[in-house]
């Protein structure tokens, strides 16, 4: 039986929607995809860059309270976040959906 995304302790019921708008569908798939490749299947889905809900999620997975990363860690998990990010969001497509959305158009869905 699967479990929620929730049920991993320091994510909430706004990473499990996340997750769930990435098809990312119960703790152990995302377990399974680790950290990265599960951010990056965020980022493809529509969400926002942000490293801390990078890092949060890299120390949830790892059973640790976000805060807990600190120094040369964070540092190396700044690096890549940001190689994530450059591979995975398309700030140019964004800014246009920002812009649509700014003046009332129904973003379309990725994926379909």
């Amino acid at each position: 039986m699967a479990t929620p995304v929730s049920s991993i302790k320091y994510l909430g019921p706004a990473y499990e929607e996340a997750c769930r708008r990435a098809q990312i569908n119960s703790a152990e798939e995302l377990r399974a995809l680790g950290a990265d490749a599960a951010y990056a299947k965020l980022l493809n889905s529509g969400s926002k860059p942000h490293f801390i809900g990078y890092y949060v999620l890299v120390m949830a997975l790892q059973g640790r309270p976000w805060n807990d990363c600190k120094g040369d860690e964070k540092k190396a998990l700044r690096q890549r976040f940001d190689d994530i990010k450059a591979q995975s969001f398309d700030k140019d497509l964004s800014e246009f959906e920002r812009i649509l959305d700014s003046i009332g158009v129904i973003e379309p869905q990725r994926g379909t």
